[in-house]
């Protein structure tokens, strides 16, 4: 993992690097990685080099976003099958089509019912090994197509469950009804889904109105690089 202070040479981001990056709000995954790749190529005077990401953030999301230079790029697959930490925030009482708050509200529910106990209780039936439906708004590919082009063409599209695993699910709410969150998963799980399983198992609905992914595996967003530390481990710049 390269957060320390010395530059890095155009050998070292061949040869591989892991690099960790607190991803920016409304950033996509691909924006950061097309930035980081725009700033090796600038300062090392390299003119191909691969570079990416090891599982995405969505633009509304913050914090941990693995990034591999050079060879290490084959490190991406046995990356993104490790668990993942997100911190966040569900809004009780709505629901929007893309499960946060990319699209507007679409329907409202009742919250008057909801007592801490019920939150516990709705996030102990969410905690274990699950069953969780992708939103519509994501990039999952269904007979070629991303969903989101369904989703954005207003066409239905049938979806299958996918199996995951939520190690830990812990809430609070100190706000009501905004509850806060921290959810320890495995890989390919949709914390938008969850915002809106919890919903569900409430009785009411939910929407996802803030994240950050604080861990992926054993990196950490205490550990991560915003782009201005980034370029002082640039050898030229």
């Amino acid at each position: 993992m390269s957060t320390q202070i010395e530059k890095l040479s155009p050998e070292d981001f061949k040869n591989g690097q892991i690099l960790v990056f607190d991803k920016p709000l409304e950033w996509t995954s691909f924006q950061l990685v097309n930035k980081v790749r725009w700033l090796i190529k600038r300062s090392c005077g390299i003119k191909k080099i691969k570079v990416g990401h090891a599982g995405t953030l969505d633009p509304l999301a913050t914090g941990v976003l693995v990034i591999c230079t050079g060879k290490f790029t084959k490190k991406i697959p046995e990356l993104q099958g490790t668990e993942k930490e997100y911190t966040g925030t569900f809004t009780l009482g709505a629901t929007t089509p893309s499960f946060d708050m990319e699209t507007e509200v679409d329907k409202t529910f009742e919250t008057a019912h909801i007592s801490k106990e019920n939150l516990q209780e709705a996030a102990f039936h969410l905690t274990g090994k699950i069953h969780q439906i992708p939103p519509v708004f994501s990039a999952i590919k269904k007979e070629g197509k991303r969903l989101y082009e369904y989703a954005r063409k207003g066409e239905d599209v049938k979806l299958e469950s996918r199996p995951v695993s939520i190690l830990e699910f812990e809430v609070d709410a100190p706000r009501f009804p905004e509850v806060d969150f921290r959810i320890v998963c495995s890989k390919g799980t949709y914390i938008r889904s969850m915002a809106n399983d919890f919903g569900f198992a409430l009785g009411s609905g939910a929407y996802l109105s803030s994240l950050k992914r604080t861990r992926v595996g054993e990196f950490v967003l205490e550990d991560a690089l915003d782009l201005l530390s980034f370029e002082k481990l640039l050898p030229s710049i």
